[in-house]
């Protein structure tokens, strides 16, 4: 099982004694404490925090083992072949330890809209810059070079080389993973829309990432039978970017959880249920709430905790719920 932590980079922008500095330390506290990956969020304008890609390239300095990653990384607000060259500067600069959670913004959000208008994405349109986007992407992640012919990126051909190279730059991974975001809500009558999503991320991923069920192990088992019926899984990750509260008490946990989510998401917290953010309460009942989802086919839990003392979450979660749930 593979359990990481989120760093919040959004955390060290608001909360008080917790800053780029810390959140760089907290990394290495992370990767010392037997934890698998580090990650960090991404938002422009919506939700302000620390750029991402200048994270993880300090990060990548400052760990060793664990994998870096993106939870998640908004594909459409970046250029596709930038972005490709950037990820693969960095997968060479942290010897082939990135992956990337890929998402397209939610545009259930006005500020989602406006940042993605500002960096010229049209929000009507974002599903389709993100699919065309993270083609290009994922192929010059491959190959370094190719034949870009679409409607919205019509490159023509391009790639990094120009013939006086050995060969094109690339990664060390061959190419770096990609887990592609959906949140689906599964039901009766939304079942079309599910299958749009599962073609996608079956099309475009090499895992997937959610979040934002966490009530309900449900909605994970009838996307995966989706995908199942559209690709092998074998390999294939299946993560989960859950909201942590760990307490002396369940009530205590919950509290924490509810300023935490407030503080976070101004103007968007009650969106999703506090209880679909993930569990809040003790080390046991953490561990129970991680078997239920690891039984329902997760692989890779994301760990964010909802407290503004991290290096204390963290410590907690190593001491209590890791050797239970490994």
């Amino acid at each position: 099982m593979h359990i990481g932590v989120n760093l919040n980079n959004r955390e060290a922008l608001i909360a008080p004694d917790y800053g780029v500095a810390q959140l760089l330390d907290l990394g290495e506290l992370v990767e010392q404490s037997g934890f698998d990956s580090v990650w960090v969020g991404d938002s422009l304008l919506s939700k302000p925090r620390y750029e991402p890609l200048a994270l993880l390239g300090a990060l990548s300095q400052r760990t060793s083992s664990v994998r870096l990653g993106t939870a998640c990384l908004v594909t459409t607000m970046r250029n596709p072949v930038q972005l490709a060259h950037a990820w693969a500067t960095l997968d060479v600069a942290s010897a082939g330890r990135m992956v990337m959670g890929a998402c397209s913004g939610n545009v259930v959000e006005d500020a989602v809209k406006k940042e993605l208008a500002v960096v010229g994405v049209d929000h009507r349109k974002r599903m389709k810059t993100f699919e065309e986007g993270l083609r290009v992407v994922r192929a010059l992640l491959a190959e370094g070079r190719g034949v870009f012919e679409g409607e919205l990126f019509p490159y023509g051909e391009i790639g990094f080389y120009t013939g006086t190279e050995p060969e094109p730059l690339l990664p060390v991974q061959s190419p770096p993973p990609i887990w592609v975001v959906a949140n689906p809500s599964i039901g009766a009558t939304e079942r079309k829309g599910v299958s749009k999503a599962a073609r996608r991320v079956a099309g475009l991923g090499d895992g997937w990432m959610t979040c934002c069920r966490a009530s309900d192990p449900g909605d994970v088992e009838v996307f995966l039978e989706e995908l199942r019926g559209l690709r092998s899984l074998e390999g294939f990750e299946v993560a989960y970017q859950v909201t942590i509260s760990l307490g002396a008490t369940v009530e205590g946990a919950l509290v924490e959880q509810r300023r935490y989510i407030d503080a976070y998401y101004p103007g968007f917290n009650d969106a999703v249920a506090l209880a679909d953010w993930g569990p809040a309460g003790t080390a046991a009942d953490v561990a129970a709430w991680i078997r239920r989802f690891a039984e329902a086919g997760v692989t890779a839990f994301v760990c964010r905790f909802a407290s503004l003392d991290q290096p204390g979450q963290v410590a907690r979660f190593a001491r209590d719920v890791l050797p239970v749930v490994r």
